[in-house]
């Protein structure tokens, strides 16, 4: 005789708690984190909070705009509630982590102090900027300084942009001319960096001249309606269609 048996699996072990789904869309939107050693500690710096992870313990600010240095690549956060105080300096410069020996753009210096004591405890480590992930994507050529592109102004085929925003790299067609570089990202700011083309000649009516240069001088992005938009402080300069 053939006993069958059936077993029921509760919908609940496939599903993630409220606190899970609220941390995991918290971990989403951080934007910058850092770490160090001796004693061990971590920072998230997101669009809602400047969180610290020390030993055994949490400090959580509410996020603030930094003071930007003039001169320099350099943010200082300053971060203040009933209880606790916070400096948080943000500096451009290569740092690397005393343990791993892992190489960081940033060095972070944190000065804090718990439950109104009176001497601030102070730590060093390194940090990075977490790239959009949105960027990373096949994006073509739509606008050119307010213009709509046409393959004819082009050798073959309108210029397009292969995007990796986990190396912060990028490689493409410039119009004429193959072409690769490297990403410098922080919050709010893209740029596109050490650009590098073949060296075909091109023609006096090809574009690729004009659209190097506005992808050399662009330093703001948005991303709407599969579109890539990028800009500086003067004007929009390029308009590029995200391909599936």
């Amino acid at each position: 005789m053939l006993i069958l048996v059936a077993t029921t699996i509760s919908c609940n072990t496939m599903k993630s708690t409220p606190s899970e789904v609220k941390k995991q869309q918290d971990d989403s939107q951080v934007y910058f984190k850092a770490n160090g050693t001796e004693p061990f500690w971590g920072l998230t710096i997101s669009e809602k909070q400047i969180k610290l992870f020390i030993m055994q313990d949490t400090i959580v600010m509410p996020h603030q705009k930094p003071i930007q240095a003039m001169d320099s690549n350099v943010k200082l956060y300053k971060l203040k509630s009933d209880t606790d105080e916070m400096s948080v300096q943000i500096i451009q410069t290569e740092c690397t982590n005393d343990m791993s020996g892992e190489k960081f753009p940033y060095t972070i210096s944190i000065d804090y102090k718990k439950n109104k004591e009176l001497v601030m405890h102070q730590l060093k480590g390194c940090g990075k900027y977490n790239t959009d992930y949105r960027l990373n994507d096949l994006w073509v050529l739509e606008k050119l300084n307010g213009k709509e592109m046409e393959k004819s102004f082009f050798k073959d085929n309108l210029p397009s942009l292969e995007i990796n925003s986990e190396t912060n790299s990028f490689s493409g067609f410039a119009g004429c001319n193959g072409m690769s570089g490297q990403l410098f990202y922080e919050k709010e700011l893209l740029r596109f960096t050490k650009i590098i083309t073949t060296m075909m000649y091109c023609g006096d009516t090809n574009k690729e001249r004009e659209f190097l240069k506005a992808l050399n001088s662009a330093t703001k992005y948005t991303i709407e309606n599969n579109r890539l938009t990028l800009s500086n402080p003067s004007k929009e300069l390029m308009v590029f269609k995200k391909i599936d």
